[in-house]
């Protein structure tokens, strides 16, 4: 996404939330549109299960319409609601209590979430992403947050400073101790997952055009060959 269209997208965020603000139930149907694959992505990545994450999603969005008055426009949305997510997992893995997200102040704009992806779109990669995903669950959450981050979102140390309200110099030296940390799981669990030279070259050639687009490309098929 170039400079013109992210501008443009975040300029129609910004007016989705006032709208919102303003009581436009569809105002609000359409941030979480924009915005429920990008969510339940992070909870699942950073929960490992998916009913988990659907509640986590939904959850996220719940506070985000009780906060939307708080947001401040001078931020990008996408870091603001993915803070609120990040956050809202690290305490679920705290407490780590499986248990539904109570609905009883549920706004009409539910579902919120869209389901996980059709298992036949990811029939190839399927048993793949589950074995990475087992090795991501390893990894202390302070760790596997910026590691998500950076890796599946794309987002840059300062944008993980955003979301996370860490310091600089706080997320370099925790990426870098989650990226020794899973390579060293890597090799001792699951040697046939690392990417072998060939690999590394071709992703290194797509990495420039697919940073372009943004927080919404979370998610895609090959996301989780990232690490």
């Amino acid at each position: 996404m170039n400079d013109p269209d992210m501008a443009a997208r975040q300029h129609q965020e910004r007016m989705w939330v006032e709208a919102a603000l303003a009581g436009d139930e569809r105002a609000f149907e359409q941030l979480v549109a924009a915005y429920a694959t990008p969510v339940y992505n992070l909870a699942y990545r950073m929960l490992g299960d998916p009913a988990e994450a659907e509640d986590a999603a939904q959850e996220t969005f719940i506070r985000v319409y009780r906060r939307l008055h708080t947001y401040d426009p001078s931020r990008k949305f996408s870091s603001w609601i993915l803070s609120i997510a990040s956050h809202h997992c690290i305490d679920r893995l705290r407490r780590r209590r499986h248990r539904h997200v109570s609905l009883e102040e549920m706004p009409p704009w539910k579902p919120l979430v869209s389901q996980a992806p059709d298992p036949e779109e990811r029939a190839v990669a399927r048993d793949e992403s589950a074995r990475l995903q087992a090795l991501l669950d390893d990894l202390p959450p302070d760790y596997r947050l910026p590691l998500v981050l950076h890796y599946w979102y794309g987002l840059s140390y300062n944008e993980i400073c955003e979301v996370t309200g860490l310091s600089l110099s706080a997320v370099k030296t925790r990426l870098h101790r989650a990226r020794l940390k899973f390579a060293d799981i890597m090799r001792a669990r699951a040697p046939d997952l690392i990417p072998s030279a060939g690999e590394r070259r071709k992703r290194a050639a797509r990495k420039a055009p697919a940073e372009a687009n943004g927080v919404g490309r979370a998610g895609t098929a090959d996301a989780h060959r990232a690490v």
